[in-house]
């Protein structure tokens, strides 16, 4: 349910970029906008980005093998820290540059109303596209802050086409905005200055998204929530007097590598303990469906922290 979801922002995004970007490209040609150009180049990138994202949510589906016994889930982290770069590194670096080559050189801007229109249609479309991300997000979330829900999502496919379709919005406001003050005030320049701007809009939303997927390539924990149903599970069973660690960690957006250590009361014999766990991880299963992988190793507290403390000391 979450990949159908996931796919379906995506490819919204995707068809309202492709619609917008050659006509952004032709209004660029005709009217010789530096903002309307670095519009046409930030569409560009959200298009490849958005395939890219496809391409890395059909990847991370490859079943586990010999190479990769956990599964490929975290390659869909590493296309989406790819996009990352390219918004950085294409959207912001071409249009910064095409910013600051239109105020070395300024030009008067011609056909304006091509400008206008095309820039208004792309607002409908990019805005169409925002709200389909937006919602979803919004459906995930839950009772978390916006910035909250981004720093705990594990799902890139959805917070990069957010990231995507925001800065987009606000790169048209401020397309439109430098464009009209340029013709209304009679220097061009201020539509180089428009071009930088979206570009630092860019390297902006490049940042966080860089920032979020590398958490998760480098092993994002489970949310709290979740670890805190994993626990609940536990403690709920007679049978186990302590639990000594959790370390859950995703390794896609609906996989999690969960780890435990519990203390069983004394007496259990080795057959009880065993039909003990199986229960137990039927049980986290079914409430933790991303629960893919569990495993539970049966330790008294003391060695438990026995064996920490001499494996932090190596």
């Amino acid at each position: 349910m979450a990949d159908h979801g996931s796919k379906k922002v995506i490819y919204a995004a995707l068809a309202g970029n492709s619609a917008i970007a050659v006509t952004k490209a032709i209004a660029a040609t005709f009217t010789g906008s530096s903002a309307m150009l670095s519009e046409a180049i930030h569409s560009v990138v959200d298009t490849g980005n958005q395939s890219l994202l496809l391409y890395g949510m059909r990847r991370a589906r490859r079943p586990a093998d010999e190479r990769h016994p956990f599964g490929y889930g975290r390659e869909l982290y590493f296309w989406a820290f790819v996009v990352a770069i390219l918004i950085f590194a294409v959207g912001a670096g071409l249009s910064i540059y095409e910013g600051v080559d239109k105020i070395e050189h300024p030009e008067p801007l011609t056909n304006t109303w091509i400008n206008y229109v095309v820039l208004g249609l792309a607002i409908v479309f990019e805005g169409a596209a925002w709200w389909v991300a937006f919602s979803t997000f919004q459906a995930r979330r839950g009772r978390r802050g916006l910035v909250a829900a981004i720093r705990e999502s594990k799902d890139p496919s959805v917070f990069t086409v957010l990231l995507e379709d925001t800065a987009a919005m606000l790169g048209l406001v401020v397309a439109f905005a430098g464009i009209a003050l340029g013709e209304w005030l009679g220097r061009p320049e201020l539509d180089g200055v428009a071009s930088i701007l979206i570009g630092c809009i860019l390297a902006g939303a490049a940042v966080v998204l860089a920032t979020e997927t590398k958490a998760l390539l480098i092993g994002e924990g489970a949310r709290p929530e979740d670890v805190a149903e994993i626990r609940r599970v536990l403690l709920g069973h007679d049978a186990i007097v302590g639990v000594n660690e959790i370390l859950a960690m995703h390794q896609g957006p609906d996989d999690i590598l969960v780890n435990v250590s519990v203390e069983f009361r004394d007496g259990l014999a080795h057959e009880e303990v065993e039909r003990h766990i199986a229960t137990i991880e039927r049980e986290i299963k079914a409430r933790l469906p991303g629960a893919r992988r569990l495993f539970i190793e049966a330790q008294s507290a003391a060695d438990h922290f026995r064996d920490r403390a001499a494996h932090a000391y190596r």
